[in-house]
This record gives C-alpha cells, sequence and structure tokens, in this order.
C-alpha cells in the first residue's frame, strides 16, 4: 500500500519505534533517542512535542531506522 503516510502523534510514532524493537536510551528536554536493537547505537531522535508529527520529519525518522513507509505503516 503506497501513497501518503498518515498523521501521527509523537506518541503513536514512540509506540511504533517500540514496537519496532527500538528501545529509548535517553531523553533530553522533549527530545528522545532511541536505539538500534540490532547495533544499540542512537539512530534517531523524536520530538516529543504536542500535534502532528510532519511528514517530513516522519520520513526521516523513517529513513534513518532502516524501513520502508509500509514497514512502518504495519507496526502504528
Amino acid at each position: 500500500m503506497t501513497g501518503r503516510l498518515p498523521s501521527c502523534t509523537a506518541r503513536d510514532v514512540d509506540a511504533a519505534l517500540r514496537r519496532g524493537g527500538f528501545r529509548l536510551v535517553h531523553q533530553k528536554g522533549s527530545h528522545c533517542y532511541y536505539a538500534s536493537p540490532d547495533t544499540g547505537k542512537v539512530v534517531t531522535t523524536l520530538p516529543m512535542h504536542p500535534g502532528d508529527v510532519k511528514r517530513p520529519l516522519l520520513k526521516k525518522i523513517i529513513r534513518d531506522i532502516g524501513l520502508t513507509e509500509d514497514e512502518f505503516r504495519e507496526l502504528l
């Protein structure tokens, strides 16, 4: 299923990352840092701001974690 990514809040993205095996390493202010389940290295940052995560940022997070948009949709 290709097409536009659904609008997601930061909490939705956080839940999807955790379902994908990524773990929260630490938080500085409102930014959460997630580590890869394979390497343990920090791979992406998620700002926990109110409202929806903008699509360009969501695409960058998906690219950082090494998934396709369809694989990410399955985690939502």
